[in-house]
């Protein structure tokens, strides 16, 4: 559930009207509540009582300084997969000793600093990357805190492009060579086995998957706990959100009217699951949650340019565009999208909805049927907070969008929206092309 709602007419986040965040701060921009924030953090968390559970929010769904600030003052650690994430937590004040470094391809220089700051442990994905962090600990006389990340080759059903628990996957170690590849670290010396790792993929709508690959490591964990006395297991994150229906999902109305094999997968029913099976292997139990904690808790507001309307074909022309929310374009990823001003009496709308950018791809839905509305109206892509802003790019020299963060009655603009001098900050006109 989350904390957008329409209050009469207008659509509010916890209790601002979005009306008004749009008027001082403009368009588009990306509005997060804390709240929703706060409640999924929370119900997770509850969700696992009676495991030693630490919860390393994957940052790259949502990396502003603000909400990382929100989850490190909830109690939260990181998951991070390069060292500007690093430096973004520092940034933020969260934990590095408590935080996780994810990611196939971590540089020399990444490693340095991350053992520099002191993380809790590096996820390692290939032999040849325990390699290079006993040499670079080596270097700095210390020891650096592993754990392998095994590839269990499950099926998470979920879009290609992000599914990472397969064989055929870039990502960790397959489970028939893990045995051989802890051996191979407990040889290196500047190397500590802490624990071990899974992360199956992202938008996991039901338990299935998890269980499944659980059941498929667990003995292998007891075995490496007996073997090297690793303190903890990391289950990696991947709990998914709605986006279709998701302003509806926010009442508990919605959720209780579906029949239980028709309902989302819920934090209450992945602890009800996943708790009896990581409570006998009596070890830390470490979750790498995103797009769920952060992925309902954000809209993206935008301003209707134009209403053109063709021969058989609407097109809704938008401010905001594929470069301010990739997922569509990216992912074929369905994003609601609801007027910020709800008028009933008004007719029905079906058109394809469209930005700016001079690229056919840029379209975020096609045929959508919605009210009426017309230019200068406003309206939100709801279930927008993951994966929007982090991803989110100038091409055709558009600023990046602003981000405002709302706690009740109250609300701060966050990042504010790119100019043109800072654009061209970085860049130069070399002095042989001026002569």
């Amino acid at each position: 559930m989350h904390h957008f709602r329409y209050v009469g007419q207008k659509l509010h986040c916890e209790s601002v009207d979005l009306a008004a965040v749009a008027q001082l701060h403009g368009t588009p921009t990306y509005v997060y509540s804390a709240q929703t924030v706060t409640d999924n953090y929370r119900r997770l968390t509850a969700s696992l009582a009676g495991l030693d559970v630490q919860l390393c929010y994957a940052m790259k769904a949502n990396s502003s300084l603000a909400v990382l600030r929100l989850l490190a003052n909830l109690g939260a650690a990181f998951d991070l997969v390069s060292g500007g994430e690093l430096r973004r937590v520092l940034a933020a004040g969260g934990s590095a000793a408590r935080s996780v470094f994810a990611g196939v391809g971590k540089t020399e220089a990444e490693i340095k600093f991350a053992l520099e700051t002191g993380v809790f442990g590096f996820h390692v994905e290939s032999e040849p990357e325990l390699a290079r962090i006993n040499h670079v600990a080596g270097q700095l006389g210390r020891k650096a805190p592993i754990a392998i990340r095994i590839n269990p080759d499950v099926d998470a059903k979920t879009h290609a492009k992000i599914t990472t628990g397969k064989s055929e996957n870039k990502f960790g170690i397959p489970l028939k060579a893990a045995a051989a590849a802890y051996d191979a670290a407990a040889k290196y010396p500047h190397l500590s086995i802490q624990g071990v790792q899974m992360h199956i993929g992202s938008q996991l709508t039901s338990a299935a998957p998890f269980i499944e690959a659980v059941e498929k490591i667990g003995p292998f964990v007891e075995q490496l706990k007996k073997t090297y006395g690793i303190s903890y297991f990391s289950v990696g994150g991947g709990i998914g959100i709605v986006y279709q229906d998701a302003l509806a999902s926010g009442d508990a109305a919605w959720w209780n009217a579906r029949p239980a094999s028709d309902r989302p997968l819920t934090s209450e029913a992945y602890g009800a699951a996943l708790t009896p099976l990581l409570a006998p292997l009596g070890l830390k139990i470490l979750l790498e949650p995103g797009r769920f904690l952060v992925g309902n808790a954000g809209v993206l507001l935008s301003r209707v340019e134009y209403l053109k309307r063709g021969s058989g074909k609407n097109f809704l022309v938008l401010d905001a565009a594929m470069n301010d929310l990739v997922r569509p374009a990216m992912y074929e990823a369905h994003h609601e999208l609801v007027p910020l001003l709800r008028d009933t009496s008004r007719p029905a709308l079906k058109a394809d909805l469209v930005g700016p950018i001079c690229e056919s791809g840029d379209c975020f839905a096609k045929d959508r049927t919605l009210q009426t509305v017309g230019e200068g109206e406003l309206v939100a892509f709801m279930s927008a907070g993951a994966y929007g802003y982090t991803m989110a790019s100038r091409y055709n020299t558009r600023p990046m969008p602003a981000e405002v963060l709302v706690a009740g009655s109250r609300f701060e603009l966050v990042n504010a929206r790119e100019n043109f001098d800072a654009m061209l900050a970085g860049e130069r006109i070399p002095g042989f092309l001026k002569t």
